[in-house]
């Protein structure tokens, strides 16, 4: 628990089994109003707290192996400690990753980076037109309401 300005603060992150942080924003909510109950009936926090439920985001940071492997055929980017081929950064498609090496295609060509070497490692989020249409689909519902 970290403090917030006299404020105790507990934060949970939430993901979804398949790693890739699209977690609703209902789940987030439920999750955030059971934790608060058990935590009220518990009487385990001393004074006000504040509580926050979240998601890893759509650019989450990618540092566990499960992470990098939940993420093979998407774009990622990434920053090394020493240069690899010259440069410190890419972006590209994570190919493969095996015995703690990431296989990128970068700028038409491959590249392998040490995991060890990988100071900072994002996935780049992708919308498509599902993004927005179930979005559409979800305002148009609520608008109508919800038939």
């Amino acid at each position: 628990m970290a403090k917030n300005r006299g404020m105790g603060l507990v934060r949970i992150t939430v993901d979804h089994p398949s790693g890739d942080g699209r977690v609703e924003i209902e789940r987030c909510v439920a999750i955030s109003r059971e934790v608060e109950t058990l935590l009220d009936a518990a009487d385990q926090m001393m004074g006000a707290y504040k509580l926050e439920v979240t998601s890893p985001g759509l650019d989450r940071v990618l540092g566990r192996d499960r992470d990098f492997v939940a993420v093979i055929g998407h774009e990622i980017k990434l920053r090394v400690g020493r240069p690899i081929e010259g440069r410190k950064r890419f972006r590209g498609q994570l190919v493969s990753f095996e015995s703690g090496a990431l296989n990128m295609k970068v700028d038409g060509g491959s590249v392998l980076i040490p995991i060890e070497d990988v100071e900072k490692a994002n996935l780049i989020y992708e919308f498509t037109s599902a993004d927005f249409a179930k979005g559409a689909a979800h305002r148009n519902s609520s608008q109508s309401g919800g038939e």
